[in-house]
């Protein structure tokens, strides 16, 4: 009985070094779970000429600037970190000398002359719309005072409709938010709805700094919304108002 022919093996094909190339191109993530192919990888000599790419220069640059990278995002958390802490105080002490005021009148004198140093911003103001009856219930001795007096729909107009808060990082202080003397200082402001009852007109608690960006639309509003719900229950307090 004779052998069995051998069969022909099936011709195997070399790769070349842009068959590998190609491979590399379109998986880019192939060695992140291969680290140990770099320890049996040949690494070029740096002398060999100015076409050599040095793989371990090409590395140790990667990683150092995925280092600096790290740092960068580390200090602009910690920077965010350490100023949302002093707003969050200062915040707190504002709340605390609104609830300190005595009477009404003394609230809406904290909120427009001691919120400025408290916060220390350069403007506060305390905004009321104009509708019918909207300041019957507001003594006259205190919108003298400063409460500033809006037409009608402006608080949709300014903060726009459905939303709470506006923060302005570029402005020219507004007279009718913040009154002629104190307007002249902001270039960004915060504006805040108040709603103090279903029964009252809408409000506006406008902050304002001289420096721009001190409010800008990249910051969070939560404790500015926290300290305008403050107001709203102190008020609606003091005037025995509904909700």
């Amino acid at each position: 009985m004779s052998s069995a022919e051998p069969q022909p093996q099936p011709e195997q094909r070399v790769l070349s070094s842009g068959d590998v190339e190609a491979y590399l191109d379109r998986h880019p993530r192939f060695f992140l779970n291969r680290a140990e192919l770099f320890d049996r990888m040949a690494v070029p000599d740096r002398t060999l000429g100015d076409q050599v790419v040095d793989l371990q220069s090409v590395l140790l640059h990667r990683l150092r600037n995925d280092h600096q990278q790290l740092k960068t995002v580390q200090r602009d958390l910690l920077h965010s970190a350490r100023a949302n802490q002093v707003i969050q105080n200062r915040v707190h002490q504002a709340v605390l000398a609104l609830l300190g005021a005595r009477g009404f009148e003394q609230l809406i004198q904290v909120i427009i002359q001691e919120l400025t140093l408290i916060l220390e911003i350069d403007a506060v103001g305390l905004c009321l719309e104009a509708t019918h009856g909207a300041t019957d219930a507001i003594p006259g001795a205190v919108i003298r005072a400063g409460v500033q007096i809006l037409a009608p729909g402006t608080t949709d107009q300014l903060i726009g409709p459905g939303r709470d808060v506006i923060l302005r990082g570029d402005v020219v202080g507004d007279p009718v938010l913040f009154g002629a003397a104190a307007a002249g200082l902001v270039r960004s402001d915060a504006l805040v709805r108040l709603r103090f009852s279903q029964h009252s007109p809408a409000g506006v608690l406008a902050l304002g700094a001289r420096t721009p960006d001190a409010f800008n639309p990249g910051q969070g509003t939560e404790l500015l919304a926290f300290l305008a719900g403050v107001i709203e229950h102190l008020v609606r307090a003091w005037l025995d108002l509904p909700e």
